[in-house]
């Protein structure tokens, strides 16, 4: 893959030459302590010098001591929110002579380009890719406003603790999916990114700025700094077979002793990266004269959301809690060829009570299962 060397005034250029092209550019930004994903309209508006510690149901900053733009793993925001918003009107129907006028929404379609996008992130987005655009039904939304995205990936130099990208074969180090990919490298007074080029649009925005060719040291740096990533990260998912062992315990008293500490309250859902569920609600106003159609994330782990004619399928947590790693971590492999899971941690990091997905994981992989796998997660209590 073609590589170049950019300065740190290079990073500042890049934003510049991306919003002169009519891109709003969505990059991390220090807010309410904790790294957020906003509009960014400088490099000045990085997080410089600041990075995360994470653990279960633990998220804190600290000075790095250093001036690294890049030096943290992921906060609570997905970059899914860019592409499938949170909530988005689909219609409006108004009376008109005795009877009604539907209108199918047509919003503008955002130009965004998403700065600091992680290997697990980029992982991600490929996997919502197949759920909205493959098959006989695309999402026409989610459609336009991935043809209109530039990505711009970071290789990661920091191995969170709740981290585990390298056992889901996601990263650290990325490797398709984006635009270009930067490596931050800081070393005494020089603090450059090697950038390698991955599309031909990004070819284009590079030759805009300030560059040089990449050494072979500098390629040979990427590796290195993807290495000592995946070295400190601090949890592990052993695969294989996995799918098997979920679908044969799904009456494991494992799932009595999670649902005990589950609180049911979809932290996990809204923060992760690949689960893409939703709901529509109808309003109508005072008058009775207009109503709306509305779409908004929801999560497998409300009661509503199994609700069927004559009562809820999935009643107790129990039953929510293990639909939502089963789905995730073997019915995803038959419905899309993959796992949903790209390890990237948040779901254990902003859980409240601190469970830790992988944990749950290794408990029911432990087991001896009970009977003959089945492609089922079921309901049930």
């Amino acid at each position: 893959m073609e590589a170049h060397v950019i300065g740190r005034d290079g990073l500042g250029s890049l934003v510049d030459v991306l919003r002169r092209r009519g891109y709003t550019v969505v990059g991390p930004t220090r807010r309410d302590a904790a790294i957020v994903y906003d509009e960014v309209t400088s490099d000045l508006d990085l997080p410089a010098g600041w990075t995360d510690e994470q653990g279960p149901a633990t998220y804190r900053l600290r000075a790095r001591g250093d001036g690294a733009l890049f030096g943290y793993a992921v906060g609570p925001h997905a970059w899914k929110r860019f592409l499938s918003p949170p909530i988005e009107r689909l219609w409006t129907a108004r009376r008109v002579n005795g009877g009604f006028a539907l209108e199918a929404d047509s919003p503008s379609i955002p130009k965004y380009a998403l700065l600091g996008v992680r290997a697990c992130d980029l992982a991600a987005i490929a996997l919502l890719d197949r759920v909205f655009l493959e098959g006989p039904f695309v999402e026409p939304g989610y459609r336009a406003r991935r043809e209109a995205l530039v990505v711009i990936a970071v290789n990661c130099a920091t191995g969170g603790r709740t981290c585990f990208c390298v056992s889901m074969g996601t990263g650290p180090r990325a490797t398709s999916g984006f635009d270009l990919a930067l490596t931050e490298m800081l070393d005494g007074d020089r603090h450059e990114f090697v950038v390698e080029v991955g599309s031909v649009r990004g070819g284009t925005l590079l030759e805009e700025l300030p560059h040089r060719p990449a050494t072979p040291d500098d390629v040979a740096a990427i590796d290195r700094v993807a290495e000592e990533a995946a070295a400190a990260m601090g949890r592990v998912v052993e695969t294989e077979g996995l799918r098997d062992r979920l679908y044969a315990n799904l009456d494991h008293p494992r799932w009595d002793q999670v649902a005990g500490r589950c609180l049911s309250c979809a932290n996990c859902t809204m923060v992760c990266p690949t689960c893409f569920c939703t709901t529509v609600d109808d309003t109508t106003d005072l008058t009775g004269q207009q109503a709306e159609r509305r779409r908004r994330w929801d999560s497998c782990h409300t009661r509503a959301f199994s609700y069927i004619h004559g009562g809820c399928l999935r009643s107790s947590a129990r039953a929510r809690y293990r639909h939502w790693l089963t789905h995730k971590l073997a019915g995803w492999h038959d419905q899309f060829g993959s796992s949903g899971c790209v390890g990237c941690g948040r779901c254990i990091t902003w859980c409240p009570v601190g469970i830790d997905i992988t944990e749950e994981a290794a408990a029911i992989r432990a087991a001896t299962p009970a009977r003959p796998a089945h492609r089922t997660t079921g309901g049930g209590a």
